[in-house]
């Protein structure tokens, strides 16, 4: 399989889909209407089936970016609105982290009733949500767009959803960038960044000197945008800024790493007076803030904040013309020719010595590898080569499901000795985790198609092996005593691939017909139906040495409650046969928990009786 031919398919896509269409221009006039409102309005409007909503810029934000203590855990503080964003991968330290006041500024527009209230109800009757904003109120879009995403998710009919913000100052950390990227939201954000717009770049240096120099004419963070800001400066700050600023970017990493707190995601679309370029790799963008901000001028960048208007235009009217190379200049590789366009795009000439950073910069914001679909196709080949490790342990359970014992697979697992049979099937599982492990890194590093988890063959691939597998992994798990470790496997030990085949399953396309089982499943269909069993073991072991009636009755509820669970599925046949074994951890629980609860109604109807006698005498 050859490596991707265009290294900017993507990029020039999403940037030829802007300039042709009116979203940006539309965007930027509605933000310029937000703009002339209060603080913490918003402008919603529908034209066609596409709603768009625009955030005021001028916001006071709380508490100073340099700040370690204004960092919240998002979103911990609003765990109900971005749930999805919870979800970490395995052992990645990065927490979830956001400026408090920019989420603040969120929170008060989203306690207003009426703002959720117009959002939800054109949700209703559009095909598609545009959320917009210029400087902060970019923040409170990219906000907005993730609560929707959010919310959206496990919806099978629901709107698009695109985030176009203009001068956007960072939101958050790299732990956010790589929650959006393992979500694959990444495509839904665009932040247009002019050339040399102070305000991206805010939050890429220690600004707190900036604000001691200028706090006393403009307060630029707390107040980040006025029509008269370039008027209030005077050049001499200007320039001290300007120089303070570029000296600052031109960091080396290893000086700035400390430094660099926030961090980009989505798709970022530079544009200058003579064109546009996107890039979506994280680091080839902050390094392209750089280089852009530092070809500026004192002025430039604190009245380009402002010139977002012009920019749009000039993209919509120049970003589709032809494009000519002078004389001598043409490249030879339709790579270079790709880069010496971005490079014109962005106002940097081909030729120039500082055309080499940039240069270097674009390439590695080159997708390398294989395409997403070749990578799906190539993964597909590997999910044919496991099948036998998978087919033998369904051979391995054909064996338990008939043996004399009449344990099952689960247990003839769980109390398995040192076999040469047993130690294979469990070699087994883990060469399946390892696999599936690698796709769900595949996916969330967007090196795999974004309808991955939506296409049949993968869906129903991942639950097969679920059903298979994870009665294997439960049956370890109690095996080595991690449950009085960790606590039990549900809540403390489930793997998380698990839980994300869950979301694929729940999210799959499904018809209207219900079917109804003429006889047992291959396959138990709660996959977690072995540790609830594990689970109800404990409390009945807890009723009979529990002497407290409170604490009693609530034990009897949630055995009353498993017990009513299996039930159903077993005449719904939705258990294996391997649960109905003679010996079988369920078969033998069963048994204890109706003694136990025929000895606690005899007990019952005994102290009745005799209270009744009691009382009659």
């Amino acid at each position: 399989m050859e490596n991707e031919a265009s290294s900017f398919e993507t990029s020039e896509m999403l940037a030829t889909f802007l300039a042709s269409t009116p979203l940006l221009s539309e965007s930027w006039r509605l933000c310029s209407v937000a703009n002339g409102k209060p603080s913490h309005e918003f402008v919603i409007e529908q034209i066609g089936n596409t709603t768009y909503v625009a955030f005021c810029g001028v916001q006071e934000v709380l508490g100073s970016p340099d700040d370690d203590r204004n960092w919240v855990p998002f979103p911990g503080v609003c765990e109900e609105l971005f749930s999805p964003l919870t979800y970490r991968n395995d052992g990645d330290d990065e927490p979830v982290l956001v400026h408090v006041g920019l989420l603040h500024i969120f929170m008060s527009m989203y306690n207003n009733p009426d703002f959720r209230n117009q959002v939800l109800m054109n949700m209703q009757t559009s095909e598609s949500i545009v959320v917009t904003g210029h400087s902060v109120g970019g923040t409170t879009a990219s906000l907005c767009a993730l609560w929707l995403l959010s919310g959206l998710r496990s919806t099978s009919s629901c709107p698009s959803i695109f985030c176009i913000t203009f001068g956007s100052p960072l939101l958050g950390n790299v732990g956010l960038s790589r929650a959006i990227t393992r979500e694959r939201w990444g495509g839904n954000f665009c932040h247009v960044v002019s050339k040399y717009d102070l305000m991206p770049r805010l939050l890429l240096i220690p600004i707190a000197p900036i604000i001691s120099q200028i706090c006393c004419l403009v307060p630029l963070w707390h107040l980040c945008i006025s029509k008269m800001l370039p008027l209030q400066l005077h050049h001499q700050v200007k320039v001290e800024i300007f120089s303070y600023v570029c000296k600052e970017l031109q960091a080396q990493p290893g000086e700035r790493s400390m430094m660099v707190s926030y961090w980009p995601f989505g798709n970022y679309f530079f544009c200058s007076d003579e064109g546009a370029i996107c890039v979506d790799n994280a680091t080839s963008v902050i390094k392209m803030m750089q280089l852009l901000f530092m070809m500026g001028s004192p002025s430039c960048c604190i009245e380009d904040h402002l010139k977002y208007g012009e920019y749009v235009r000039n993209v919509c009217s120049q970003f589709l013309e032809s494009r000519s190379f002078a004389k001598g200049e043409h490249p030879e590789l339709s790579y270079d020719a790709g880069v010496a366009l971005a490079l014109q795009s962005s106002g940097i000439p081909w030729q120039e010595p500082s055309a080499g950073p940039a240069r270097d910069c674009l390439k590695v914001a080159r997708r390398m590898g294989r395409t997403p679909n070749l990578n799906c196709a190539n993964l597909a080949i590997k999910l044919s080569k496991i099948t036998p490790y998978r087919a033998e342990i369904e051979w391995y359970k054909a064996l338990c499901d008939q043996s004399d014992d009449q344990m099952g697979y689960y247990d003839s697992f769980k109390q398995r000795r040192a076999s040469k049979r047993e130690f294979k099937v469990n070699m087994n599982r883990h060469k399946l985790a390892t696999f599936w492990d690698h796709v769900i890194h595949m996916m969330e590093s967007n090196r795999l198609p974004h309808d991955f988890e939506k296409r049949n063959k993968w869906v129903n691939a991942s639950q097969f092996y679920k059903l298979l597998v994870e009665p294997l992994d439960i049956a370890e798990y109690y095996r080595t005593g991690m449950h009085r470790i960790k606590g039990h496997y549900i809540n403390h030990g489930r793997a998380r691939r698990y839980q994300i085949f869950d979301r694929w399953w729940e999210g799959r396309a499904v018809s209207g017909h219900n079917y109804y089982r003429s006889k047992f499943a291959s396959l138990t269909q709660d996959t977690l139906f072995w540790a609830r069993v594990e689970e109800s073991r404990e409390w009945l072991d807890n009723v009979r040495s529990q002497n407290d009636s409170g604490i009693l009755d609530f034990l009897w509820q949630k055995l009353d409650d498993f017990y009513r669970h299996a039930s159903s599925l077993i005449e719904s046949k939705e258990v294996s046969i391997d649960v109905l074994a003679k010996n079988s951890s369920y078969c033998l629980w069963e048994k204890d928990y109706k003694e136990l609860k025929s000895q606690q109604e005899q007990w019952r109807s005994q102290l009745s009786g005799f209270i009744d006698g009691e009382l009659v005498l």
